[in-house]
């Protein structure tokens, strides 16, 4: 189910699924048609249908009614069919190895040993924050996140261990950051990318327009947007996934938090997922001296470079959110399968978000076939 988008099934619907020519059931909220099984169950069909249209969480776990092998399990998963609306889910197989939903409910399929997750579908189940905190020892996502990072005392492998297995806040809305009044810092939404950054690059083009011919404007604004895709490989891979070289101190380990290491944990969380304008601008600072350095020729060429740069990172900031969040059209559509397989399947691979050219030129592409336990 790794590239499946499974649809939406409410409960009403499984109910009335519950004769021998259309059957399903639930676990958690996960729905299964288990129809074509009725006949060749172990345990006869009556037992299934005395379970039609309901959540057969509690049978599945009772050995002292019927014990179920690992083979039962496989079997039910490939009947897997639909997600109940999350409100309306007793639990989730999706996300239990992560505290996503109930893991009493959860059914026992393969997923990624580095994230516990199986398909894209999983970054959008709840997690069941006491369980995960139980689970796992971590974050208790009811509380503000940041100051729970500083204070927690966690070695650097812990840590990174944790940070990269996503969670999802109830409801799709963003966990307490600050948990004060600079709660409205932490959030940035998508629309501000283009209100901040655009009315500069016009700018900048016009100021550049003044010492240029309109071609060599072209070609050097040109320049710098083709190159921000290799400056985006660069920074995503060697500074946000600074994981092995990261100080194993609270130190740290807060500011990757910052960084990055909160969107991998929350990957849905809409509001801290594009890049906040301070941010960007300490990051983009050296950038500014370094186009003026290559052009040194030209201080127009320079401007001209840099704007085409900036640019390009408004598309990428927009791409980011969009693959995250919609669901693209075309070649669009490969781009979402390829980043959200970095979250769920392997954070270490995929650093491209608004092209696959690069982690193909230094061999960080995603696996052919993933390892899954």
């Amino acid at each position: 189910m790794a590239t499946q988008t499974l649809p939406t099934i409410t409960r009403g619907e499984v109910e009335s699924h519950r004769s021998n020519s259309s059957c399903y059931v639930t676990v958690g909220n996960e729905v299964y048609d288990v129809t074509d099984f009725i006949e060749d169950h172990p345990g006869g069909g009556e037992l299934i249908m005395e379970y039609a249209g309901k959540d057969i969480t509690a049978i599945l776990k009772d050995d002292a009614s019927h014990a179920h092998s690992q083979a039962a399990y496989d079997i039910l998963e490939d009947k897997l069919v639909g997600l109940l609306p999350s409100a309306n889910a007793n639990g989730s197989a999706n996300g239990s190895a992560n505290g996503n939903g109930n893991a009493k409910g959860a059914v026992r399929r393969k997923v990624h040993p580095r994230t516990g997750m199986a398909c894209e579908e999983d970054l959008s189940v709840d997690t069941d924050f006491d369980l995960d905190l139980r689970k796992h020892k971590f974050l208790d996502l009811s509380k503000p996140l940041l100051m729970q990072v500083w204070r927690s005392g966690w070695s650097k492998r812990f840590y990174l261990d944790q940070v990269h297995r996503p969670r999802h806040y109830k409801g799709g809305e963003s966990a307490p950051f600050f948990g004060n009044f600079l709660e409205p810092l932490s959030k940035t939404a998508w629309w501000m990318i283009p209100l901040t950054w655009i009315p500069c690059v016009a700018y900048g083009t016009y100021v550049a327009s003044q010492g240029l011919h309109p071609i060599a404007l072209f070609l050097y604004f040109g320049f710098g947007f083709s190159l921000w895709s290799l400056i985006e490989y660069a920074l995503h891979r060697f500074l946000f996934h600074l994981d092995y070289y990261l100080p194993d101190n609270r130190v740290g380990i807060t500011m990757h938090f910052l960084l990055h290491g909160v969107h991998h944990y929350l990957p849905m969380d809409k509001y801290r997922l594009v890049m906040p304008p301070a941010l960007f601008c300490v990051l983009c600072a050296p950038f500014w001296p370094l186009a003026h350095a290559i052009f040194f020729y030209d201080w127009y060429a320079g401007t001209a470079g840099f704007c085409g740069g900036l640019f390009g990172y408004v598309c990428y900031d927009m791409t980011h959110y969009w693959v995250h969040f919609s669901n693209p059209p075309l070649w669009y559509k490969e781009l979402k399968r390829y980043h959200m397989a970095h979250h769920y399947l392997e954070y270490e691979l995929a650093f491209g978000i608004t092209s696959k050219f690069w982690d193909g030129v230094f061999g960080t592409g995603l696996p052919e076939n993933p390892k899954m336990e």
